[in-house]
């Protein structure tokens, strides 16, 4: 048995995620934490709320909320949706917990003293109405690309242009409005990552089997340019972790707090202690997780994350560990994914645009989502989705195969055999094919879930299903028990086993569907399949079952036309 740390990229705080949030990072994780614990490993899969930076005051500003009362409503939220897709989080904690707050400043005073902490004076916008200096994000004006007139100073969301605070037309302050901006100087803490550029680049080198896509951004920062640049971990907001060297003030400092991208991953760290405190237990059951001097050097670290965070896992947050000195797990693994975009465009909150994760619940159960966004996750490029591609998935893998699949075979059992696994017969000649078939298909199916190759797991999962509807079509035990009732006994009984073979081994993937099939076959018997001879005979002659309600009901294209209208994005931006 190994011991697996797995850890999802923490959502933002501000607003609901949209699918393909959900489908970088969360839920790919979540598949990989429950296929690990099938197989009998013990697991701590770990994610988080990013409660810090200027989008979480922005956001409170607008609900009329304190900031902290604000992020504590949120994470409610999106602790709820989660529970809603079944992620399987061990602990769904949060950035702003006191646990975080002690790790980051404890980090950032190992940092000094390693010397790879530098104090920079800079200069940046101050609002004299408001008091304070203002981060990019808290300066709006119109774009000067294409004319938008709330453009932030980091970026406008209308045309995507990256922007500095001082490109903007007619710049004002998003707290108060004011125009009366200065350029003032500002001194902040900067993280030396460029001292360790060579022991990153070595410990890259050294990850084998890594995605294309996680190594090549990492190079690519490490390398294009000027190379791997030093990265500020201060900022002049209300919000965050106070800036501290442990437990000591920071002479300078006062009033500042540690950037987002600074805190934000040490919150992996915090929170496990987090998860050890929830469950009533001392340090050492979390610092195991963690400390390779205290029992992490035989764990598995696997990290999920979009393309977008994976500079900040491999770079600045390795640097963050290793110039702390101290013997903390650095990942194994780390499993990045592309875009998921929608209908031809992006995912906008504003503009009403695409399906969120509050939506999808109110449309679908669970499963239906799940299916679809991993059997097309965006591993090798960019995937779309689109009405029709959704429509056509459930459809046709969840309904037409394995459910009705489900439904052919427990229907036809009761009103021949009654509800219970019938005896008698020996298992044909296209039952042992079917066996060797499954045997080869299983093999394929747990190595693509042990390497996470989610749509060719998803595909290979598929193809057991469609195996057993070919099995049952050709078998055709409606037909031959008129003559040989014994032979259409043992390929019903085969057939049944083989709803108890899917609901194991589709349960990463569809959690409540196999949670249902195990109750309406009465058992709770999850044994990953190592042995398919025996997996094939879990349900003995005798064994009751109940015929289970539609498994997977079908979208129709009414139905699917007034979902495409009413997420195409009507309000303005």
């Amino acid at each position: 048995m190994a011991r697996i740390l797995i850890t999802s990229a923490i959502p933002y705080i501000n607003g609901v995620k949209h699918l393909g949030n959900l489908v970088g990072s969360q839920l790919p994780a979540d598949l990989y934490a429950r296929y690990v614990r099938a197989r009998g490993h013990e697991v701590l899969f770990l994610c988080a709320t990013d409660e810090h930076g200027t989008p979480a005051e922005l956001a409170a500003a607008k609900a009329g909320m304190e900031v902290a009362e604000y992020c504590a409503r949120m994470h409610r939220v999106q602790a709820r949706l989660a529970q809603g897709f079944r992620l399987s989080f061990d602990h769904f904690g949060r950035s702003s917990s006191p646990q975080n707050h002690r790790l980051t400043q404890h980090f950032a005073g190992r940092l000094a003293e390693n010397g790879y902490i530098e104090e920079v004076t800079e200069r940046q916008v101050y609002s004299v109405a408001d008091g304070r200096f203002l981060p990019d994000r808290y300066i709006e004006g119109t774009c000067p690309n294409c004319g938008y007139e709330k453009a932030r100073g980091d970026q406008c969301e209308n045309c995507t242009k990256q922007l500095d605070p001082t490109d903007l037309i007619d710049p004002r302050s998003a707290i108060s409005g004011s125009t009366d901006l200065e350029v003032r100087q500002t001194k902040h803490l900067y993280l030396r990552q460029s001292l360790l550029k060579d022991r990153l680049d070595a410990w890259i080198d050294g990850q084998t089997g890594w995605p294309i896509l996680t190594t090549s951004i990492a190079k690519k920062w490490l390398h294009d340019g000027d190379g791997l640049q030093d990265r500020g971990i201060t900022r002049d907001l209300d919000w965050g972790v106070p800036v501290k060297k442990g437990d000591a003030d920071w002479p300078g400092m006062e009033g500042k707090v540690f950037y987002v991208w600074f805190d934000a991953p040490i919150e992996y760290i915090a929170c496990a202690a987090e998860w050890a405190e929830a469950q009533g237990l001392g340090e050492a059951a979390w610092r195991r997780w963690w400390r390779t001097d205290e029992g992490a050097d035989d764990v598995r670290y696997v990290q999920f994350m979009g393309k977008d965070n994976v500079p900040f896992h491999t770079l600045s947050f390795p640097a963050t560990i290793m110039g702390s000195g101290e013997p903390w797990k650095l990942v194994d693994y780390i499993k990045s994914f592309n875009y998921l975009t929608y209908d031809g465009g992006q995912f906008s909150t504003s503009q009403g645009r695409g399906v969120f994760m509050d939506q999808a619940l109110e449309l679908l159960p669970s499963d239906y989502w799940r299916w679809w966004l991993l059997a097309n996750a965006p591993e090798s490029g960019d995937a779309e989705f689109t009405w029709e591609k959704f429509q056509a998935g459930v459809n046709k893998d969840l309904a037409d195969v394995l459910g009705n699949f489900v439904s052919r075979v427990t229907k036809f059992c009761r009103a021949k055999f009654g509800e219970e696994v019938p005896a008698g017969g020996e298992m044909s000649a296209a039952g042992r094919a079917l066996v060797g078939e499954l045997t080869e298909r299983l093999a394929a199916y747990t190595a693509h879930m042990e390497a996470i190759e989610v749509r060719k797991a998803a595909a290979e999962l598929r193809a057991v299903w469609v195996a057993g509807n070919e099995f049952l079509q050709g078998a055709a035990p409606w037909t031959t028990i008129k003559e040989d009732r014994d032979r259409a006994a043992a390929d019903i009984r085969l057939a049944l086993n083989l709803v108890h073979l899917y609901a194991v081994i589709s349960e990463p993937f569809l959690p409540d569907a196999a949670a249902r099939l195990l109750e309406a076959l009465r058992t709770d018997r999850r044994d990953w399949p190592d042995d398919l001879g025996a997996a094939l005979e879990a349900l003995p002659p005798g064994h009751g079952f109940v015929t289970p309600e539609t498994l997977f009901a079908k979208i129709d294209d009414a139905t699917r036309d007034e979902w495409a209208s009413r997420f195409a994005g009507t309000r303005a931006a």
